[in-house]
């Protein structure tokens, strides 16, 4: 579904991704981890046309790479921040609303659903985003992204910070959105849940890919993970 060869992404004079190669097929959850400052956030966004980039990156054997992010987003891609970005002067009704592609049209994901998932949003329904708390926030930006129905949803860091009774409520809307056929790219930095969520992963250092395989090969390849995951 997914398919990025030779990505190399720059800020300014900074060349910060080097040839990242990474695949995700339909209906599969595949994370990117690493430690911190590897890449792994520059990938999503030079995926989703938020940086400068060059390789290809194509979706449904469409190249997508100098699209706009509007235009790759109704391409069928969803992009999960890791700083949120709601929008803190709307209701949380509100900001459900504008995630959707075309005003009062559904797709997968209705509000009942996701106050279904949450019900702390749907308690919160009618209030300002600004107001919510950091975990509440992460629920309403993922929600959010939700109800633009996207084929497969790219999801940067969305445990950071959070309590464990929300970091499980948010691996179970994980499953869930596998559940409905939606593939799943996430960067994590929390080892165990994404062994727990993904059929297969990569791991990022230095800007490249450095290790693709499935949970038990990571499991069984303690030089990887001490070289490229240990602090």
């Amino acid at each position: 579904m997914l398919a990025v060869r030779d990505l190399h992404a720059f800020y300014g004079k900074s060349h910060v991704l080097h040839g990242v190669h990474l695949d995700v097929g339909a209906g599969e959850c595949v994370s990117l981890i690493g430690r911190n400052g590897v890449g792994r956030s520059t990938t999503v966004k030079a995926i989703m046309g938020m940086v400068e980039a060059r390789g290809s990156v194509r979706f449904r054997g469409e190249e997508l790479a100098g699209l706009k992010p509007f235009q790759i987003a109704h391409k069928g891609l969803g992009y999960v921040p890791e700083n949120r970005e709601i929008f803190p002067t709307l209701t949380v009704r509100q900001n459900l609303e504008l995630g959707l592609k075309e005003r009062g049209k559904t797709g997968r994901w209705t509000p009942a659903d996701v106050f279904r998932l949450f019900p702390r949003l749907s308690e919160r329904a009618d209030a300002l985003g600004g107001v919510l708390s950091g975990g509440e926030q992460q629920m309403l930006t993922l929600a959010r992204t939700l109800m633009g129905d996207p084929d497969l949803i790219m999801i940067d860091e969305p445990t950071e910070g959070l309590a464990p009774k929300i970091v499980e409520l948010v691996a179970e809307l994980f499953r869930e959105i596998k559940r409905r056929g939606v593939s799943i790219l996430l960067v994590e930095q929390k080892l165990a849940i994404a062994l727990d969520l993904s059929e297969r992963l990569y791991v990022m250092g230095r800007g490249q890919i450095v290790f693709e395989g499935s949970p038990a090969e990571l499991r069984a390849d303690p030089a990887i993970r001490r070289e490229w995951l240990e602090v």
